[in-house]
């Protein structure tokens, strides 16, 4: 998921997937503002990222809701078009639902009291359920005298740069290229081994900074 603030700066081209692609960009400040809740970030996240269908069932085990308020939240984003029903396979009793394309934008203009700026805070406690989440599953693995190699298993890291408008956009395209080329071409063929590792990518001007000297 992007979020966007501002004309969009001209996009560099990138090594792309090779599976069909679709991008789902919300400029409406009202589906914005519908956007800002939890339950919903993570059900966009799961269906985007892993461009699986879903159950109201399967999503409200992962997100703490009951599924019939998991079911109110998916109507709710079928309504601004970013998640549609799936075809159903299996047991036809629960219908399925998947993203509505394979990336997934938010635009807002150049408004100051921007909307988006509520969606970043819950990606942000999405994060730290997360974070907290492996946390404790590391450490009830220690409890049990279970092995449990951490090194590089959650990385967070931060750095300051001075960067041009070209540089910004050219930084964010490479970035993209490089998540990508791991990105499975069939995402329902996960290879032996593999563990599923979340992903965040930021890049915002820090208008703290104090003026250079000359």
């Amino acid at each position: 998921m992007n979020a966007e603030n501002g004309a969009n700066a001209e996009q560099v081209p990138t090594k792309r997937r090779r599976r069909p692609e679709k991008t789902v960009e919300i400029t409406d400040p009202k589906a914005i503002r519908a956007l800002a809740h939890a339950a919903r970030l993570e059900v966009i996240s799961e269906l985007y990222e892993s461009q699986l269908s879903r159950t109201a069932t399967e999503l409200a085990a992962q997100t703490g809701l009951t599924p019939s308020a998991m079911s109110y939240h998916l109507r709710a984003l079928q309504k601004w078009g970013i998640v549609v029903p799936a075809e159903t396979t299996g047991d036809a009793r629960e219908r399925r639902w998947k993203a509505a394309g394979t990336d997934f934008n938010i635009v807002s203009g150049s408004s100051v009291a921007s909307p988006e700026l509520a969606v970043v805070d819950l990606e942000l406690d999405v994060f730290r359920r997360r974070a907290l989440a492996y946390s404790r599953t590391r450490n009830e693995q220690r409890a049990k005298g279970e092995a449990s190699d951490s090194s590089a298993a959650m990385i967070l890291a931060s750095k300051l740069l001075y960067l041009t408008m070209e540089q910004r956009v050219e930084l964010n395209s490479r970035i993209d290229e490089i998540l990508r080329e791991y990105e499975l071409e069939d995402p329902a063929s996960i290879p032996s081994g593999a563990e599923r590792m979340a992903t965040m990518w930021s890049l915002i001007p820090d208008d703290r900074s104090p003026g250079l000297s000359a």
